[in-house]
């Protein structure tokens, strides 16, 4: 079946669906292929992950380590991936001769931060995604910004994409960890409720959005990662130009 049409279809399908059930769909449906999650171990992330411990542990997570994160992030990765029992997590990071040809100084997220996070994150990852046919998302419309209007299943280059918290608050992923008696991210109670690299991070305020604190003061809002997807009439998705 075309990724488009099998998009269309889920997200009929689930349109009222609980996290859970989406996630055990993508997982144990053959239409779906080999299926990854992708994980930041960031502020939020414990919640995805504990879902998916409860269904399949040995199911590959792939975490993206830009050599340019938080100690407490690296630190909390390893501790979360214990507590939950997961048996296949890929940390994988961009090629050394890359980072000596394009980065040598660490400076590059200062000049080109687009430049710095397609060598850090969206390479990186493209690479460790070939082989699978669908991946696993994070994101919230919540957290607003592009993520607002996104759908539940998406197609994006060549490869279903999945968020199955797309329709949960920010109270319903506190209320979650607080149930399940989760480990925190430890830089959330110090203000970030958004975490990415160390240099481009900062604290937010009471009032701000949750990923305020993300490239400040730039009109970049997303590392690349995630594609910007646009609704078409039949429920569908199409990549911006």
């Amino acid at each position: 079946m075309p990724i488009l049409e099998l998009a269309q279809r889920c997200n009929l399908l689930h349109r009222r669906s609980a996290p859970q059930t989406i996630l055990r769909h993508t997982l144990e449906d053959v239409r779906t292929g080999r299926v990854a999650m992708v994980s930041s171990f960031g502020a939020d992330s414990v919640v995805l992950l504990h879902m998916l411990s409860c269904i399949d542990k040995s199911a590959p997570v792939l975490f993206i380590d830009t050599l340019m994160l938080f100690h407490e992030t690296l630190k909390y990765q390893k501790e979360v991936a214990e507590f939950l029992g997961l048996q296949d997590v890929r940390v994988i990071s961009t090629d050394t001769s890359a980072l000596m040809n394009r980065d040598v100084d660490c400076l590059l997220h200062q000049s080109n931060p687009d430049a710095c996070c397609a060598l850090r994150k969206t390479e990186p990852l493209a690479k460790a995604l070939q082989g699978f046919d669908t991946w696993i998302s994070g994101r919230r419309r919540s957290q607003g910004g592009e993520r607002a209007r996104m759908d539940i299943f998406e197609r994006e280059d060549g490869r279903l994409k999945v968020n199955p918290l797309s329709a949960w608050s920010k109270d319903q992923m506190r209320d979650y960890i607080t149930q399940q008696r989760l480990p925190r991210h430890p830089l959330v109670e110090q203000g970030y409720p958004s975490i990415g690299c160390r240099p481009c991070t900062t604290r937010v305020q009471d009032g701000e959005d949750e990923r305020a604190g993300r490239w400040r003061g730039a009109e970049k809002t997303e590392c690349g990662i995630h594609n910007r997807p646009k609704s078409l009439p039949d429920g569908g998705i199409k990549r911006s130009a």
